[in-house]
């Protein structure tokens, strides 16, 4: 085992690194500490000083088979021998090919059958919005708005945080302008008069759950009426499925628990199993046709990233599908969620617990105040429950891989978290939790 500088790993980072979503402020006080994530393997995780905890997010909601998965590393290293990355404009490779003809694959019919490769869930959704743009400039249409749900959230670039995040946040620029507009459901959507249906060029939406909401679920149904909408309006249909893809709901895709099939889906987070940055815009034939000629025309898409149909990232995302039939990983999870279940609804009567929401094997935890959520993840460390909140709410997502035993762990983790930060306050469990930690 190495033996790390933990002082010194720290000391360097709150000098050189600037943390998302951080505080930065007290993220560099002298007193705090923060934890140095070394290793993993399976589910858990091991800190710097040595210390084993349960990953209960998923490294932000992307790991699905674990870290250190044999069959995923070995794909790497045999890419890693050939090459690690050549250009996708003017060039391809077989990485990217076969990883395109697999997840097509998945689709019954093939009714996505185009793939976009981009970076991450943001520039993933970015994708989706210029096509669903440029689509209907090409057939000289005025519909260029795009509507969103709110409370939703797409990502942190310009055009996808337009669609959300940049209100959720505050972090709106009224130098973005961007043509998005918030309903808040289905009925809404339904109330939208003649003359403003005619301007909208698509709609988009996480199906089932909105994530960063705090894992809202959304009615039965909901996603199945947003299709029927659409389908009568000529609207195109984005389908957000960067959080939910893959496994998390209990399916492969989120959109199979409703029979919906978009006309966009964006795919990123878990699609390489945890391991690279990889994301893809899944597109329809009808679309696509439209994108006919060449860029100096107007009619081919003039979009791309540096690493777009990178070999190492979908070599990664190759060997993650093979494991979902491999080690048959849908049908094991299903007891998991069952087990989910009945160890969160427990929860519901702790104190400072509102509402326990699970969606497959998502689930979140609302708590009375945002402070006490926050003083919960921390108290969980010293029981070996790595999480975050996501304002007042406690998000509990492992690797699909976790054993009954871990989630067993995890789940007595947020009881006795829960209990003592709501026996002796925000204040007093955060304390207690940083000084384990220090």
């Amino acid at each position: 085992m190495i033996e790390w500088n933990t002082e010194e790993l720290i000391k360097a980072d709150k000098r050189f690194v600037w943390h998302p979503f951080t505080d930065m402020r007290e993220w560099c006080a002298a007193e705090h500490e923060p934890l140095v994530l070394v290793e993993g393997r399976g589910a858990l995780l091991r800190d710097s000083r040595g210390r084993e905890y349960i990953d209960g997010n998923s490294s932000i909601w992307t790991n699905i088979h674990g870290h250190n998965h044999p069959h995923i590393n070995a794909a790497i290293r045999r890419q890693l021998d050939r090459v690690a990355h050549t250009s996708f404009l003017g060039f391809t490779n077989p990485a990217a090919i076969e990883l395109a003809q697999a997840i097509v694959a998945l689709f019954p019919n093939r009714p996505l059958n185009k793939v976009f490769f981009s970076d991450d869930g943001s520039t993933g959704i970015e994708v989706a919005l210029r096509v669903a743009d440029q689509y209907w400039r090409l057939r000289r249409s005025r519909r260029h708005q795009f509507i969103a749900f709110r409370s939703g959230y797409h990502g942190d670039t310009a055009g996808a945080a337009s669609l959300g995040a940049a209100a959720m946040f505050q972090s709106r620029s009224p130098r973005w302008k961007f043509p998005a507009i918030q309903v808040s459901d289905v009925k809404a959507l339904e109330a939208l008069a003649p003359a403003e249906i005619a301007k909208i060029a698509a709609v988009v939406i996480e199906p089932l759950v909105q994530g960063a909401a705090g894992m809202r679920l959304w009615p039965s149904g909901t996603l199945r009426a947003v299709r029927e909408w659409c389908s009568r309006t000529d609207t195109p249909l984005i389908v957000d499925e960067v959080m939910t893809g893959f496994g998390r709901t209990g399916r492969m895709f989120a959109t199979e628990h409703e029979g919906v099939i978009p006309d966009m889906m964006i795919l990123g987070k878990g699609l390489s199993g945890g391991y690279l940055p990889i994301a893809i815009t899944l597109i329809s034939e009808k679309l696509f046709s439209a994108f006919d000629g060449s860029v100096a025309e107007g009619k081919a898409l003039a979009y791309g990233h540096s690493y777009t149909g990178n070999a190492l990232g979908c070599a990664a995302a190759k060997a993650s599908l093979e494991i979902f039939e491999n080690e048959r990983v849908l049908e094991a999870l299903q007891s998991k969620i069952q087990y989910l279940s009945s160890a969160l609804s427990s929860l519901k009567e702790l104190p400072g617990v509102t509402e326990v929401r699970q969606c497959g094997f998502i689930a979140g935890i609302e708590i009375a105040q945002a402070e006490m959520a926050a003083a919960v993840c921390i108290e969980a460390r010293r029981h070996g429950l790595l999480t975050r909140p996501i304002w007042n709410v406690v998000v509990l997502m492992p690797p699909l891989c976790i054993t009954m035993s871990e989630l067993s762990k995890a789940v007595e983790a947020l009881r006795a978290s829960i209990t003592k930060v709501s026996r002796y306050g925000s204040a007093s469990g955060r304390k207690d939790a940083e000084e384990v930690t220090a």
